[in-house]
């Protein structure tokens, strides 16, 4: 088991910050560090490029695939993949695209997702490996193009919540960025990876299995709960009118909390202000996911909810604005102290 620091933008540090952040990380011990990458974001790869002068291997996970191409993603990975000292990973995800109002924002068509993240993976495998990729697919379509001119092996990764994307991770991926699941549930994904490895013959073992576990620490335990329910609740609700069976919230409904779930969104659109829907989300939901509250019930939460992981990311969640809060939780979740 290894324990990886996350930083992302929410936390409003300037890269110096961040910079920081992850040099004290690799000096508690901690193996890696990781950021999401998005439209709302700092872009990721100039964001891991400027950690890794600090030591560490660093990723990103993930970026939504959709909004880039192919060659981009193959220019950019490996250029980092030099810049790091070939010690960067990629991690793609679907982004929004099952959702109408994500492909009218970003004017995308309405792909089949599991076959345009096999697309992506296997042509971006082939370009990175110095391939010449020619690939008529119904979403990547190139040909004869080459990138790099030679080999360099960046990890891929792939962002899954449900079985057909756990299989095809099996089938194509170097690893699986899981996000806001049990503990309970990580056999049954390594079950599903593993039925994926085996139609093309592959070692599930090799495959890692890899979650962001977001912790928010405060002394002030209702502080950390808040800032804790905000992290959550953009994943766990859905919009109004919007599908309650594909992304985060068919996720958090095969979870068991499409009850509790329900009725916080009918709550939310007759009116309720935000304070009333944060004191509404579940207890079980909220331990089952991370954790938050002092300091010392860190280390043993993160024990428990790292369980059937390969790689922990301990996912910065700020009770406050500024670097203080963000040291908290990197010092309260050092592997040492796991």
């Amino acid at each position: 088991m290894e324990f990886g620091i996350g930083i992302d933008a929410s936390l409003g540090l300037t890269l110096a910050e961040q910079r920081a952040l992850v040099g004290e990380a690799r000096d508690a011990g901690y193996a890696s560090a990781w950021t999401p990458s998005g439209p709302a974001t700092r872009d990721g790869f100039q964001v891991c490029g400027q950690w890794a002068a600090q030591g560490l291997p660093v990723g990103i996970s993930v970026i939504p695939a959709p909004l880039w191409t192919v060659p981009s993603l193959a220019q950019q990975a490996g250029s980092l993949h030099e810049i790091s000292d070939g010690r960067f990973t990629l991690g793609l995800g679907t982004g929004g695209i099952y959702g109408a109002e994500y492909r009218s924002t970003y004017g995308l068509p309405e792909w089949p997702v599991v076959t345009m993240m096999r697309e992506y993976l296997g042509a971006l495998r082939g370009l990175l490996a110095g391939e010449t990729v020619t690939l008529e697919g119904k979403v990547v379509r190139l040909r004869g193009l080459r990138v790099t001119g030679r080999p360099l092996t960046v990890p891929l990764y792939l962002a899954a919540l449900g079985p057909q994307m756990l299989r095809l991770a099996g089938e194509v991926a170097d690893g699986v960025c899981l996000n806001w699941t049990a503990p309970g549930m990580r056999a049954g994904v390594r079950e599903t990876i593993a039925r994926g490895a085996d139609r093309r013959g592959r070692d599930p073992s090799a495959i890692r299995v890899t979650e962001y576990i977001r912790v928010c620490i405060d002394e002030d335990e209702a502080k950390a709960r808040r800032a804790f329910v905000r992290a959550l609740m953009p994943y766990a609700l859905a919009r109004a009118g919007a599908s309650k069976d594909h992304g985060y919230r068919g996720h958090f409904r095969r979870m068991g909390f499409d009850a509790a779930l329900t009725h916080i969104e009918e709550r939310r659109d007759a009116g309720a202000p935000a304070g009333e829907l944060l004191d509404l989300f579940p207890e079980e939901l909220l331990r089952e996911v991370g954790y938050y509250g002092k300091t010392a019930g860190a280390p043993a939460a993160l024990a428990r909810l790292s369980q059937g992981l390969d790689l922990a990311v301990v996912r910065i969640v700020g009770a406050q604005p500024g670097i203080d809060a963000a040291r908290a939780v990197l010092r309260a979740c050092a592997p040492g102290a796991v």
